[in-house]
């Protein structure tokens, strides 16, 4: 996959879980988004190495990121589907890890996305997607009961 350029930028909407992870925005464009994360002891498990829940919020938010880069007017999207397939134990506290999201197809209201996380040269996690993208930004009252 591409990368775009490590400079951290603006997230393009505030999501406070990433923001209290510490996660970095590189970029989304053309069907790609690229994001890391520099990892801290909180980010690890009891064997010290990146806790899988920290890997699949990096790839679920990457590739959502991937298919609402080719939608404008998409004001959120929601996780259908996803598959994870853990190659390696990957990331030390210190260390810095990078995830990078596909679109590989897109109708009217899916998107088909794929994502990597990487720990410098190693492929530490796959990813697969199916996101429902949202032109309404209220589907968070919507889901209130009362």
């Amino acid at each position: 996959m591409t990368a775009f350029t490590p400079k951290q930028q603006p997230f393009p909407a505030e999501i406070p879980f990433l923001h209290d992870l510490g996660v970095e925005f590189h970029g989304m464009a053309d069907g790609r988004a690229e994001i890391a994360l520099t990892l801290q002891p909180r980010h690890m498990n009891s064997w010290h190495v990146t806790h899988g829940g920290v890997v699949m919020t990096l790839l679920d938010v990457v590739m959502s990121m991937a298919g609402r880069s080719l939608d404008p007017d998409a004001r959120g999207g929601v996780t259908i589907e996803m598959k994870t397939s853990f190659m390696e134990p990957g990331g030390r506290a210190g260390g810095r890890i990078v995830a990078r999201g596909h679109a590989f197809h897109r109708s009217r209201t899916m998107c088909f996305c794929e994502g990597e996380l990487w720990d410098g040269e190693r492929l530490v996690a796959k990813s697969m997607g199916t996101f429902k993208y949202l032109k309404r930004p209220d589907a968070g009252p919507r889901m209130e009961h009362g």
